[in-house]
């Protein structure tokens, strides 16, 4: 069943050519990316365009939209070097777009800009005063918000290498949901937003809520979706029963993770199941 994909990234030659000139991190050195949390192996190959649409044909996807992940640590560097990076980024994407034949299309970081589905932003945007102005414009803009995990702001020593992964990133989108739980839709009340890994698994957490007297009936919220990227079946299970299936869309997070196993949980269900996830819902969301 043909679809779209909405949480994928790709690094175009001119974004991959500034991270090599970087002697600090985000960097790359030879085949390894070097980051506040330490160093990964890097491969070219995963961000060829080319290569990316047979992965798309491979996996029967229409487009993938592509955004930059705040997990790199951009936002943590001088204003001038986060600019130059997300520059490189937006100004290579936008070709790898138009090259395309539709089949791509990108969130620009942190920012409405004309020609990009929507805007990416880290998790600390809803829970961080400081941070939450880009907000203030897409809600403005009438934009798409895609909201991702960010770096861990610090290393946690002596923990294993799937740690902030599975722990630090899930903890900020959970913190990222229940702070807009609290208050993001009394602040944005027309905001369309995006809630990357199903916000942490953030469902899980709304029977423990009810337990100090919240209503949770406010998470029913006809703005607010949950992209399915790394989960199976039993969590996407709770996400349908919790918010409807009408909620999720179809992420993959590819190249990080194949995208296998999400995609066959997804198709697992059904084909009007995956239909919704895969087609209705993002074209509603994306103009």
């Amino acid at each position: 069943m043909p679809g779209v994909d909405l949480h994928q990234h790709l690094w175009p030659r001119s974004f991959i050519e500034a991270l090599c000139a970087r002697s600090e991190p985000p960097s790359l050195v030879g085949d390894q990316l070097v980051t506040v949390e330490g160093a990964f192996p890097f491969d070219a190959a995963a961000h060829d365009p080319e290569a990316r649409l047979r992965l798309l044909d491979r996996d029967g996807i229409d487009v993938a939209v592509l955004s930059l992940q705040p997990s790199l640590g951009i936002e943590t560097v001088s204003a001038a070097e986060r600019d130059e990076l997300e520059s490189a980024w937006m100004d290579g994407v936008a070709e790898v777009v138009h090259a395309s034949g539709g089949r791509f299309r990108a969130f620009a970081p942190w920012r409405v800009v004309d020609g990009f589905a929507g805007m990416t932003v880290g998790a600390t945007a809803l829970f961080d005063p400081d941070r939450a102005a880009p907000l203030d414009e897409a809600e403005r803009a009438g934009a798409l918000v895609f909201v991702h995990p960010e770096a861990p702001s610090a290393p946690l020593g002596g923990a294993p290498e799937w740690w902030n992964w599975t722990v630090e990133y899930t903890a900020q989108m959970q913190a990222a949901y229940l702070s807009w739980l609290a208050d993001g839709r009394a602040r944005w009340p027309t905001l369309r937003v995006v809630f990357a890994i199903l916000a942490g698994g953030a469902p899980f957490q709304l029977e423990r809520l009810s337990q100090r007297g919240v209503e949770v009936r406010s998470a029913l919220d006809p703005g607010v979706f949950f992209d399915t990227a790394t989960y199976g079946r039993r969590a996407l299970e709770l996400c349908v029963e919790t918010f409807g299936v009408e909620h999720l869309t179809y992420g993959s997070d590819t190249p990080v993770v194949d995208s296998g196993f999400t995609l066959q949980a997804v198709r697992g269900f059904g084909d009007a199941v995956a239909r919704m996830i895969q087609i209705e819902t993002p074209k509603l969301l994306l103009p």
